[in-house]
């Protein structure tokens, strides 16, 4: 699988959100994701408006269901959504209705393994259940939580080659990493590449000498882009 970038519009308002896609697919973006934030302040409204501007580009809808799966899926899925995710700490009648909605609607599903007690189990688990990609996430609260007691924060390298190595489906890593380490995560045999808007925005790194933000993150992609494809089965030989 060619390695991929998706900026995850983590916004709150869909002008602002749609700006920032705009800007992001010019640079060479891959996929846009409703962020988990944009999707509480603008809900299915948010994810069609970004259909509407963007015909064609896959959009993931951060939606971490934990129940009412078919029915939030098929929602997603109706308003435009590419794929959308599914919690591995969900029953599993939830991701397996899921996974259904995902074949009556044409949508690919992330298991997303945040918060389970063993993260390469858990993933495995999502495998089992159907799911076409692994999200390897580290919360937010959960770094903050653990820097604010005095130790080290987790990383979601930490476990990636472990959780890479333990599925056949595409890997993404999430949460707390810096853009020079997001970059790198095709090293560890993840493809999938995850760009928050506001780190992208505020980050110091990959800035041009003019500061030009489009220019930056077009550097970004051609990094990313500029790896060989990472040899894992994609969800389509899954299936």
């Amino acid at each position: 699988m060619k390695p991929i970038v998706q900026i995850s519009l983590d916004l709150t308002d869909i002008d602002e959100a749609l700006e920032t896609a705009a800007m992001a697919l010019r640079a060479g973006v891959d996929w846009l994701e409703a962020g988990t934030p944009l999707i509480l302040a603008e809900g299915l409204h948010g994810v069609r408006k970004l259909r509407e501007a963007f015909p064609g580009i896959p959009i993931v809808a951060d939606l971490k269901t934990m129940d009412g799966g078919y029915l939030e899926a098929e929602m997603m899925a109706k308003a435009g959504a590419t794929h959308v995710v599914v919690m591995a700490r969900a029953h599993a009648e939830t991701i397996k209705c899921v996974v259904q909605a995902g074949k009556d609607f044409g949508v690919e599903v992330m298991g997303d393994n945040l918060g389970c007690p063993d993260m390469v189990e858990g993933a495995k688990w999502l495998e089992r259940l159907g799911c076409d990609y692994v999200v390897h996430h580290i919360g937010y609260d959960e770094r903050r939580g653990i820097a604010a007691a005095g130790k080290r924060m987790p990383s979601p390298l930490d476990q990636l080659r472990e959780v890479v190595n333990a599925v056949n489906i595409p890997v993404q890593a999430v949460g707390g990493l810096s853009l020079e380490q997001a970059i790198r995560c095709p090293e560890y045999g993840a493809p999938l590449v995850v760009l928050g808007a506001p780190l992208t925005i505020d980050a110091d790194a990959f800035k041009t000498a003019d500061g030009n933000l489009e220019s930056s993150l077009r550097m970004i992609c051609e990094k990313v882009h500029g790896y060989g494809e990472v040899e894992i089965k994609t969800a389509s030989n899954r299936r």
